[in-house]
């Protein structure tokens, strides 16, 4: 996916989603590995409830590589 697309896909039905997606692409999406890439953007896929329950920290998300994102973009995302 170009990052046209990527930036388009972050923007969310969320504003608490938006705040953590918009920064971390803009800042960090270009220096991820290609397989990381593909994993955020598997990310992107899901639904917005699941996202906010995994970033909120309320549930923790069954698949490991999806997890291991979360924390990347929690990590990452404020400047």
């Amino acid at each position: 996916m170009n990052i046209a697309r990527v930036r388009w896909a972050c923007r969310r039905g969320m504003l608490e989603l938006d705040v953590l997606f918009q920064p971390f692409v803009e800042t960090q999406y270009e220096s991820l590995s290609a397989q990381d890439k593909a994993i955020f953007v598997r990310l992107l896929e899901c639904e917005d409830p699941e996202l906010f329950a995994w970033f909120m920290g309320h549930e923790v998300c069954p698949d490991p590589q999806l997890a291991q994102m979360v924390v990347q973009v929690r990590g990452r995302a404020a400047p």
